[in-house]
């Protein structure tokens, strides 16, 4: 541990880039990922981090997000640095890390502040659609083959005013049936393929022959993929797709001051 100053982090995860960022503590992150958006060290990817590049910038810490990291995270362990591993798999979870992320930098109260803000936020949204009905959304992860999206993705779209009936919050994405999306009669449908940004593809959807009579609607997969304060814009953007006509709160930023500027 480096004495006299803030922990330095090493993040392995976007997700925790994006946590420590919105609560301000961007300036104590000394590594990252190619995967994730600050300006500092790349130490290699997500799941094949470099073990020379995270000794050239000695961290304190070194965080990791999801069971897909969990060998990652054994591996930073064996190589003699701390590692700060969190597995969230529903909304509440998510923001129940925020906190303990925060901690590797040194500032738990940071990470509670961050995550009451959300849920207040989350709060406004659900006040705003008291009186609305709610649409069936199916939300699709990946296209081949095709994943309705789990994990916290049900609890998301449930805060944005929808019904989510494929996949229980929690469970992880499980791959479907055209006929199983069908029986499900969607009102929306959400393309947002893991890491392909804003590149979910409507009209490759269309040409399947499902015969859903759905708006199919491409998200920027970050909004509803990554396990971090970003799912509260994942709201923001999938309540104005459900309920354009609702009187709905301004969309959210970080209170804390960021060098994203609240572009996470």
């Amino acid at each position: 541990m480096h004495t006299g100053s803030p922990p330095r982090v090493v993040s392995l995860a976007p997700s925790a880039t994006a946590i420590l960022d919105a609560a301000g503590l961007a300036s104590r992150v000394v590594g990252v990922t190619a995967h994730c958006f600050l300006d500092r060290p790349l130490v290699g990817g997500w799941l094949n981090p470099e073990l020379d590049r995270l000794d050239a910038v000695d961290p304190d810490i070194v965080c990791t997000c999801d069971p897909l990291q969990a060998d990652v995270a054994a591996a930073v362990r064996d190589h003699g640095y701390e590692v700060n591993h969190v597995e969230p798999a529903t909304l509440d979870e998510v923001f129940d890390t925020f906190a303990r992320v925060c901690a590797a930098a040194g500032d738990a109260d940071a990470g509670a502040r961050l995550a009451d803000d959300c849920r207040q936020h989350l709060a406004r949204v659900e006040d705003a659609l008291a009186d609305c009905d709610a649409p069936e959304v199916y939300c699709e992860e990946w296209a081949d083959p095709p994943m309705a999206a789990g994990n916290w993705v049900p609890d998301v779209v449930r805060a944005a005013g929808g019904s989510y009936s494929l996949v229980d919050a929690g469970e992880r994405s499980r791959e479907v049936t055209g006929d199983e999306v069908a029986a499900a009669d969607p009102d929306h449908v959400v393309l947002h393929p893991c890491g392909k940004g804003e590149r979910g593809d409507p009209d490759a959807f269309e040409a399947r022959g499902w015969n859903l009579d759905a708006a199919v609607h491409a998200v920027d997969d970050s909004l509803l993929n990554q396990p971090s304060p970003a799912l509260v814009g994942g709201v923001d953007h999938l309540v104005r797709l459900f309920h354009p006509d609702a009187d709905l709160p301004t969309p959210w930023k970080p209170s804390a001051e960021t060098e994203s500027d609240g572009a996470i």
